[in-house]
C-alpha cells in the first residue's frame, strides 16, 4: 500500500465517528479527496460528497459509510461515574475492562468498570454482563470534576488504535468500515490520475453517516443524487478462524481478495460486470451470498425511489465490532481496484434491467 494511503488509513482509524459524530473524519475524507474531485460538498445529515464528471448523464454512486459503533453518556452519577448507552450494534461483553476516549470538551481516558468477580455470586459470573451493569470511571471523584471535561450526549469510543501486524495484516479499531471509505477515496483518485473513465460517466464518491443505526445517510445521499447505479463497500465477515464450519456459514477468506455480494440485494448486471472486472483484471475476488436484505448501506441504495441497481463488494474482516479487528491491506488495494475496473466498464446507455439476456449486457 502506497504511504499517503496507508497514513490516510491510520488517521481515520485513530479519529472517533460514532453515528451522528462523524464530522471529524469527514473533514479527513473530504481534505483527502478533494486533490481529485471536481466538485465536493457536505449535505445537512453530513454525507460528503466527491464528484468526478459532475455533468455525466450517467450516474454511479460510491458509498463507504464513515461512522463507526461506540458509546453515549446518558448519565453522570454523584460521585463522578459516567453510565453509557451504545451506539449501533455493541456486544455488551466487548467493553468490560478495556480503555476507552470519552470525547467531551475534550478526549479524556477512561476505564470500563463493573463489578469484582471477587464480590459476585455464582450466578452472576455464569451470565454476560449487561450494558447497564458497567460504567466507565475516568477519575473523577464527583458529578462536578465529571462535568468539568463530560457532558451528557459526549461519544465514547474503545481504545483500539491502528498497529501493523505479520505480513500485509492490520489490527485496529473501525476498520468497519472507515477501510471501505479509503477504499472509495482511492478509486476516486485512481480514477482521476489514471483515467480510462467514460466521459459520459459521473462518479459521486460518498462517506456517508449513520450506516451502523440504520443506513441513514445513505438513503439521503442516493435521494439527492438519483444514481442509475451504487456500488457499496463494507466489511464482511471473515469465516477463517478456529470453530467455524464453511458448510455453516460459506467461506470468506481474510487475504483472499475482495467478496462480491451475490443475492436478492444484488442487481445481476452489477453482479457479472464485477466478476468480469476482477477477472480480466488480475484481481482476486471471493463470493459471499446474502440471501435477502444486506445489512449494509446497499440495502437502502437498492429501494432508492422507484428503485436503483446496487451491489457490494466486501473486505473480509475478523473480529467485527471489536477493538481488534483484523484484516489485509491488500485485500483494501485490490477492493479499490475493483471498484476501478467497474466504474470503467460504465457507458452512458448501460442499462441494469435484470431481464436483458447476457449477450445484450452492457459492457460487452
Amino acid at each position: 500500500m502506497r504511504s499517503e494511503t496507508l497514513e490516510f488509513l491510520t488517521t481515520v482509524v485513530n479519529s472517533p465517528s460514532p453515528s451522528g459524530y462523524e464530522q471529524d473524519v469527514a473533514a479527513l475524507f473530504k481534505t483527502y479527496v478533494s486533490g481529485y474531485a471536481d466538485r465536493i460538498s457536505t449535505d445537512v445529515l453530513g454525507n460528503v460528497i466527491a464528484v468526478l464528471n459532475p455533468d455525466a448523464p450517467m450516474k454511479v454512486m460510491l458509498a463507504g459509510h464513515m461512522d463507526e459503533i461506540g458509546f453515549i453518556i446518558h448519565f453522570i452519577s454523584e460521585d463522578g461515574f459516567l453510565h453509557f448507552s451504545a451506539v449501533g450494534g455493541n456486544d455488551s461483553a466487548v467493553p468490560l475492562g478495556q480503555r476507552v476516549w470519552v470525547h467531551g470538551k475534550k478526549s479524556v481516558e477512561g476505564a470500563v468498570g463493573s463489578k469484582s468477580m471477587h464480590l459476585m455470586s455464582p450466578a452472576e459470573t455464569s451470565k454476560k454482563p449487561e450494558l447497564k451493569d458497567l460504567w466507565i470511571d475516568i477519575g473523577a471523584a464527583s458529578r462536578a470534576e465529571a462535568e468539568a471535561v463530560v457532558a451528557l450526549g459526549d461519544v465514547v469510543t474503545l481504545q483500539g488504535e491502528f498497529r501493523a501486524l505479520l505480513g500485509d495484516r492490520a489490527v485496529g479499531r473501525a476498520f468497519d468500515n472507515k477501510a471501505g471509505m479509503v477504499i472509495v477515496a482511492e478509486a476516486l483518485r485512481l480514477l482521476k490520475e489514471e483515467g480510462g473513465l467514460n466521459a459520459g460517466v459521473g462518479v459521486y464518491a460518498v462517506a456517508t453517516v449513520q450506516e451502523e443505526i440504520g443506513s441513514r445517510g445513505a438513503q439521503t445521499a442516493a435521494f439527492q443524487i438519483e444514481p442509475h447505479c451504487g456500488l457499496v463497500v463494507d466489511m464482511g465477515q471473515a469465516r477463517d478462524y478456529p470453530n467455524l464450519r464453511p458448510a455453516d456459514y460459506g467461506s470468506l477468506l481474510v487475504g483472499g481478495g475482495p467478496a462480491i455480494s451475490r443475492g436478492a440485494n444484488t442487481n445481476h448486471i452489477m453482479f457479472q460486470m464485477l466478476v468480469d472486472a476482477a477477472a480480466g483484471n488480475g484481481i482476486p475476488y471471493q463470493v459471499s451470498v446474502t440471501p435477502g436484505t444486506s445489512p449494509t448501506d446497499a440495502r437502502v441504495l437498492q429501494v432508492n425511489k422507484a428503485g436503483m441497481a446496487s451491489a457490494l463488494l466486501e473486505v473480509p474482516l475478523r473480529y467485527m465490532h471489536t477493538p481488534c479487528e483484523v484484516l489485509s491491506l491488500t485485500d483494501i488495494e485490490n477492493c479499490a481496484r475493483l471498484m476501478v475496473e467497474f466504474c470503467r466498464q460504465l457507458k452512458p446507455q448501460t442499462n441494469f434491467t435484470p431481464h436483458n439476456s447476457r449477450m445484450d449486457r452492457p459492457g460487452t
